[in-house]
């Protein structure tokens, strides 16, 4: 319904961004291979009139809680930032994970067995000459970059509302001679993990960026938190895009 309005709305006038409004970009079905021999299946979308400056490549929230590669920041990523910022966006379900685009082969192994995935993801990345690749996990998807992430070959990360329930003070200690920019964005409200604990979990890795946002929750609901979470990713990504447009017009 909502790429139907954007397509009407081309030939009239701008239409507000917010939503499930899917700006236009190429957007490929695409499967992984995992060493271990799974497919996972994903989506990349790309800008349609030139290349990416960057790409992301998004880790979903715990799928037992109902995280899947359309979970609604991810979505919402994917549906505006190759219009808006250049940025290429790669989804994908976790093993044993399913979606509206499938799922993929295998079970969920809470992350022991996602450094596979995430592996697949980084080669087709490598594949594809896809540039300057962000690693951006939301929630669980955190932990599985926190715990496989580090040596990748990604240009920076995101962490979105970590939980750091699996991740150890060890693995969080792999972290502190990187040399990439790594960045923490931790909602005032959250659920399970706030600014102010999340500053003292994240002390044995000094150079991660702990960014406090005010009145957020762990789920980002509301165009509000979506609009704040998505310019705090193109901010590190790709500056010059910014600030995102709240209107377009095809």
């Amino acid at each position: 319904m909502a790429l139907r309005m954007l397509e009407r709305a081309r030939m009239t006038e701008p239409i507000e961004i917010r939503g499930a409004v899917q700006l236009p970009a190429r957007r490929d079905n695409i499967a992984l291979q995992t060493a271990d021999g799974l497919t996972l299946v994903g989506e990349l979308a790309t800008p349609l009139e030139r290349p990416p400056v960057a790409t992301l490549v998004t880790l979903h929230p715990l799928p037992t809680a109902g995280g899947f590669m359309d979970s609604h920041i991810l979505r919402k990523a994917a549906g505006r930032l190759p219009a808006l910022a250049d940025i290429a966006v790669l989804r994908f379900n976790f093993r044993g994970t399913t979606s509206p685009r499938g799922t993929s082969d295998g079970a969920f192994g809470h992350g022991d067995d996602a450094r596979h995935d995430l592996d697949a993801a980084m080669a087709f990345v490598r594949d594809r000459a896809l540039p300057n690749p962000w690693l951006l996990g939301w929630s669980f998807g955190t932990e599985v970059l926190l715990k496989h992430g580090r040596h990748v070959g990604a240009a920076g990360a995101v962490l979105l509302s970590p939980p750091l329930h699996r991740t150890s003070e060890t693995e969080l200690r792999v972290w502190a001679d990187a040399e990439i920019p790594v960045i923490a964005v931790v909602p005032e409200l959250d659920d399970y993990l706030q600014p102010t604990e999340a500053r003292a979990r994240f002390a044995p890795a000094p150079n991660i960026e702990v960014v406090g946002i005010d009145r957020a929750k762990h789920l980002w609901v509301g165009e509000d938190q979506t609009s704040r979470v998505l310019t705090e990713i193109v901010g590190r990504v790709n500056p010059s895009a910014l600030p995102l447009p709240t209107t377009w017009v095809g």
